[in-house]
């Protein structure tokens, strides 16, 4: 079992109010992403979790148990940070079993299961080397391996692919996507970057300024974001956010584009939202038009950055490879598809 919860949990320096309140249940055997820009309090309710952090207000469960007040080593948790946190005097077979001859484990017995975790790792040939003789994503492993030999009930992440390179990365959260169907157990994952949080998590949790704006699946975010900034966050490249035009003044361009896409709007909307891969292109002299700033070409597709007269931010189309030869400078058509448009309110939430 590895089913936690949280309720009403809060977390003050002093004055400074850091978690505001967080109500969450992650179930037994989820894999649930913490996800949100730096310094909105994922890493401090992580650590809370693990123990690393006390609790101001509210009630942690684990598995049902009150873990308030519990030693992190009673909670049943393990964690990994982005730091690796290996001994450099230690061979990785003693780093990964250090924690079970601390707590007076057999040496047959810690063998067998640092042989099992290297096994999972599929790092067996590493076992007697060193720290400074594994490469990034061999140490992050090895950290893994640590965590896997306690049989912990819920393993906690913190950032622990941001030290590696971008193919790296890919490749490690293929592994531990992996190792979450292999083990089953409770997975809770920090980050900050929303591609991590799409591809691994059974679920997500948004946070801003120590707040859950939007817990749910991945796609629901993504198509369903409660407000505008669940959808500014999720989604690459950023999703459109073109305004209501002014009464007056407006241009004839802004005029169309926000009547194409949010006329049967109420008359509250302030802002619509629309997806660069639902931003189409036409011919010159074709749809709505707009002039390219930059194209950025990137083999399969590109990203196309438009300027609409009127509109003060510029737009972003995700398109095909048909669209190869568009340049900066170039005169185009909009064709926006009107069905993916999403509507928000002054006070930034969907309407």
């Amino acid at each position: 079992m590895g089913q936690v919860s949280l309720r009403g949990i809060r977390k003050s320096y002093g004055k400074v109010d850091v978690i505001k309140g967080v109500d969450l249940e992650v179930q037994d055997g989820e894999f649930m992403v913490f996800v949100g820009p730096s310094g909105c309090g994922k890493s401090t309710l992580l650590r809370m979790i693990a123990g690393l952090e006390t609790v101001t207000a509210g009630e942690l469960l684990i598995d049902g148990v009150r873990a308030n007040d519990l030693r992190p080593a009673d909670r049943g948790a393990a964690m990994v940070f982005q730091s690796y946190a290996l001994y450099p005097h230690m061979t990785v077979a003693e780093n990964m079993g250090f924690a079970l001859k601390m707590a007076g484990v057999s040496r047959d017995k810690r063998d067998a299961q640092v042989a099992h975790a290297a096994e999972i790792l599929r790092i067996n040939e590493l076992l007697g080397r060193y720290p400074k003789e594994l490469s990034g994503g061999q140490r992050q492993r090895v950290a893994i391996g640590r965590s896997i030999v306690r049989k912990p009930k819920v393993f906690l992440f913190d950032e622990p692919l941001s030290n590696l390179d971008a193919a790296l990365r890919v490749n490690m959260r293929i592994e531990l996507s992996r190792l979450h169907k292999e083990l089953g157990t409770t997975m809770i994952y920090v980050t900050h970057d929303q591609v991590e949080a799409m591809t691994l998590g059974n679920r997500i949790a948004v946070f801003n300024k120590g707040i859950v704006e939007q817990l749910g699946a991945p796609m629901e975010m993504y198509n369903r974001p409660v407000n505008e900034f669940v959808a500014a966050f999720i989604g690459a490249p950023k999703i459109n956010l073109i305004p209501r035009p002014p009464a007056t003044g407006a241009s004839a361009a802004h005029q169309a584009l926000w009547g194409h896409l949010a006329g049967q709007a109420p008359a509250s909307a302030q802002r619509v939202g629309l997806r660069p891969e639902h931003l189409h292109l036409a011919a010159s002299g074709q749809g709505m038009p707009a002039t390219v700033v930059l194209a950025e070409h990137l083999g399969d597709s590109s990203i196309i950055h438009l300027r609409v007269d009127g509109v003060t931010d510029l737009l972003t189309a995700k398109v095909g490879i048909e669209h190869a030869n568009v340049e900066a400078g170039q005169t185009v058509g909009l064709a926006p598809d009107a069905s993916w448009a999403l509507v928000f309110g002054a006070d930034g939430r969907r309407v």
